[in-house]
């Protein structure tokens, strides 16, 4: 009965390449086949529902948030949420700021991930520090990611624990020892791999992603009147450059052949000359 149901599950399992190269090198090292397939059937079977099944929704929520204030309180502003964020469950993974230089007015932006439950205590001291003239929002459902990797990593891991219980065996020869020690490497590779894509779902899913950008009040409007001059001036600039351009490349490119028209032309003409004189000299003694 026990090798009647594995048959069908381990076929459902040798999908997974690890699960089959776990089969084969049981047969290698002389386990008994019946017996691993079973093992392996029954991690596979246990992953398959689980993704059909999920405990729980796994969602990725980013925030982009825009912030207009004045030009003097701008950067303590930016820095306000700054310290704030230490004061959370919150982690800034990147920010700057960028002073008032002649024309450009002073700009921020900071990006930072925080727990669920602190992103409205988070808002609330964005909302002090100037008005948020724009919020976004965007959520992405990761659920079949991260159940698919926490089926693999149960997987693997199966896998590795098998090979090792393999290795202890007494008895294991030379050969065969080396095979599943290569195999137990790369098993191990794959494994630390997975486990690090574990934690970068966990980190975007379990917190919340939020991108501020500070910004003086009316900056945008003052801009865009001479947008559109600023614009066609670099252009044109552009446009003059690449002309230029083409035409320096056309000189550097016509001088090798102008030399050499010329050391061609110079002895040509002297040629010419002299049978022109010897010519006319000809005609000038014919009519004596």
């Amino acid at each position: 009965m026990r090798q009647t149901l594995a048959l069908p599950l381990f076929l459902a399992i040798c999908v997974f390449p690890t699960a089959c190269r776990g089969h084969k090198m049981a047969s290698v090292v002389g386990v008994d086949r019946a017996e691993v397939a079973h093992e392996g059937a029954l991690a596979g079977y246990a992953m398959v529902t689980t993704a059909i099944t999920p405990a729980e929704r796994f969602i990725a929520v980013q925030h982009k948030l825009e912030v207009a204030s004045s030009d003097e309180k701008l950067e303590a502003a930016w820095e306000a949420v700054v310290k704030f964020c230490g004061t959370l469950e919150c982690e800034v993974t990147a920010s700057s700021i960028t002073a008032r230089s002649g024309q450009a007015s002073a700009s921020g932006k900071i990006t930072l991930r925080v727990a669920p439950g602190d992103f409205a205590k988070l808002l609330a001291q964005v909302e002090k520090q100037g008005n948020i003239v724009q919020h976004s929002t965007w959520s992405e459902d990761k659920t079949t990611q991260v159940v698919d990797t926490e089926a693999r990593l149960k997987n693997l891991t199966a896998y590795r624990d098998s090979l090792r219980a393999m290795l202890a065996r007494p008895g294991l020869n030379i050969k065969d020892s080396i095979e599943i020690e290569e195999k137990l490497t790369d098993v191990q590779s794959d494994l630390d791999g997975t486990a690090r894509k574990r934690k970068i779902l966990a980190n975007e899913t379990e917190k919340v992603a939020v991108e501020i950008e500070f910004r003086v009040k009316g900056a945008a409007k003052r801009r865009s009147a001479f947008q559109p001059l600023w614009a066609a001036m670099g252009e044109a600039g552009e446009t003059l450059a690449e002309s230029l351009g083409s035409v320096i490349t056309f000189v550097v490119f016509m001088i090798p052949w102008i030399l050499l028209l010329l050391l061609v032309a110079w002895p040509a003409r002297r040629l010419w000359r002299k049978r022109r004189a010897r010519r006319a000299a000809l005609e000038a003694a014919e009519k004596s």
